[in-house]
């Protein structure tokens, strides 16, 4: 079960020790920014929804654009990091 953390990255709760565990990589291997391109359809929106869920962020709005046959999207997704600020 995936959670995001009040003030920090993402948290896992380990499903058998109910422990929270601090993400500051994202799952599977998966890179820190990416792109999702697609017809902007249901599909698009759950692999959107998806990424969110596991943590990312939404990095601006979305491109449209029109390829003749139907509207193609594509949405920038980054992995939430912390940085430090010495003057806070």
């Amino acid at each position: 079960m995936m959670q995001l953390g009040v003030s920090g990255p993402p948290v896992r709760r380990a499903a058998a020790s109910g422990i929270l565990l601090s993400m500051s990589t994202p799952p599977d291997g998966l890179p820190i920014y990416r792109v999702l391109t697609g017809p902007d359809d249901a599909t698009f929106c759950r692999r959107v929804s998806e990424a969110m869920d596991l943590g990312y962020e939404l990095h601006e709005g979305p491109a449209v654009t029109f390829n003749g046959e139907r509207v193609i999207v594509a949405q920038a997704l980054v992995w939430p990091t912390r940085a430090s600020n010495p003057g806070a």
